[in-house]
């Protein structure tokens, strides 16, 4: 796949469904800019397992 300037591809993971000892995990694929965007991003998304809104942070 060809790269698309500064833009790559992330996995957000859910910070409370670690916490909560459920089975399973909730994450998102998303892209950002590294050159507008060079810390971790932090966005509330939809956890299906816990059936709620919850904060998921970048992980790798």
């Amino acid at each position: 796949m060809a790269k698309k300037g500064n833009r790559i591809q992330v996995i957000l993971e859910c910070t409370e469904h670690k916490d909560s000892g459920m089975p399973g995990t909730s994450r998102y694929i998303t892209t950002k800019s590294r050159k507008n965007t060079p810390e971790r991003l932090e966005l509330k998304k939809y956890n299906p397992i816990l059936k709620k809104v919850t904060v998921h942070r970048e992980i790798k």
